[in-house]
């Protein structure tokens, strides 16, 4: 077994995750220390500059000045985080094999064999004195795939202990995806839709605030069903999979017409509903959903699911032991090790590549 950290910066950019397990690739043995770091609102401002930066890049290498400014924040955040999380877990740097580092995604366009995740890997690996895997998606899209979603292989590493499938497990970060699993077949996976960011968008626009803190502003509003009705027309939701999205992908729902509870509400109905939706291209009707990320902490997301995914189980990531807050960045601890030993990370029916794959760039100290 392995000692690795996996680290998470989403496309909520509400901060940094960072995780430590035990794993061989294939299982897990052990779940370790857990850390999150969150973001100031200078600091969030810093990466939203590079995402803005981003919209017209077409070479994945360039890095214009709030880019560069942004990757090397990003890294030096990652430095101190991982280092912290050493330090709560009483281990050396030397006792970890590898980090699985994400880095921040600030365009995702695999339609155009583009997506860019800032992070400096080398850099990383020098200043933590160990081996890091970073640049996961790249190989997947080069190769024709989608990039996204990369969780499910983890997904289905949990989920070995559950007899009682299909099972579905919904990732609602600031993009919101879906992976299904029956037994030993091959995942099927997702982007369903927005995730958190057009709620935290919302927030951030008309309070300061970077979320709805536990959906309490949502819970108070009254959704426009005709603006849901309006927004899931959109083509993507009647695409087949595999299909993702990049963040900006949701600014053409506009909600400034309502007040911010309203818009709240109806944002928590356009995530609910584009879930729901998802059934539509699963082989079998799951019996249980299982929510994690961000959006599991949201219970007026969370009631809305329970309705609109009955008679099957939706439980919490908590509900059934997991940490959700903590499941990314376990996910890419795993995906380290995968990339390490060559096994696949994407698979056809999750990324659409045309066979299974492995990815992500090795550096050492």
């Amino acid at each position: 077994m392995a000692v690795a950290i996996g680290t998470m910066s989403g496309t909520s950019m509400d901060g940094v995750d960072v995780a430590l397990i035990e794993t061989d690739g294939e299982t897990v043995s052990r779940f370790g220390a857990y850390l999150a770091r969150e973001y100031s609102p200078t600091e969030r401002h810093i990466l939203r500059g590079a995402v803005n930066a981003a919209k017209e890049m077409t070479d994945r290498t360039a890095r214009p000045a709030p880019i560069a400014d942004a990757e090397k924040l990003l890294t030096e955040i990652h430095v101190k985080t991982i280092d912290a999380l050493l330090q709560q877990a009483g281990v050396h740097p030397s006792g970890v094999d590898v980090v699985g580092f994400h880095g921040q995604t600030i365009l995702h366009r695999p339609e155009r064999r583009l997506t860019v995740q800032i992070g400096d890997g080398e850099s990383l690996a020098k200043r933590l004195k160990i081996p890091v895997v970073y640049d996961f998606r790249a190989a997947d899209v080069a190769a024709g795939g989608q990039g996204a979603p990369l969780v499910p292989a983890f997904h289905r590493a949990l989920l070995r202990a559950f007899d009682n499938g299909p099972i579905v497990v919904v990732n609602i970060g600031g993009v919101a995806n879906v992976t299904y699993i029956d037994g030993n077949a091959e995942p099927i996976a997702f982007d369903t839709g927005p995730g958190n960011a057009p709620m935290d968008e919302l927030m951030l626009s008309r309070s300061g605030k970077p979320m709805d803190e536990g959906g309490a502003v949502a819970a108070s509003g009254v959704a426009d069903a005709s603006l849901i009705a309006a927004a899931l027309a959109h083509k993507f939701f009647a695409l087949d999979p595999p299909k993702s999205l990049d963040r900006a992908d949701f600014e053409r729902f506009d909600l400034n017409a309502l007040s911010l509870p309203d818009a709240l509400a109806t944002a928590a109905g356009i995530i609910a509903s584009s879930i729901a939706l998802s059934r539509k291209h699963f082989p079998k009707e799951p019996k249980r959903w299982i929510i994690a990320g961000g959006g599991a902490r949201n219970p007026t997301l969370v009631k809305l699911l329970r309705g609109k995914l009955a008679p099957a189980r939706v439980q919490t990531a908590e509900e059934i032991g997991w940490q959700s807050s903590a499941v990314e960045a376990q996910a890419f601890a795993f995906l380290a090790v995968r990339s390490i030993k060559n096994l696949p990370l994407s698979f056809p029916k999750t990324t659409g590549v045309s066979a299974p794959m492995t990815g992500g760039v090795l550096v050492r100290p």
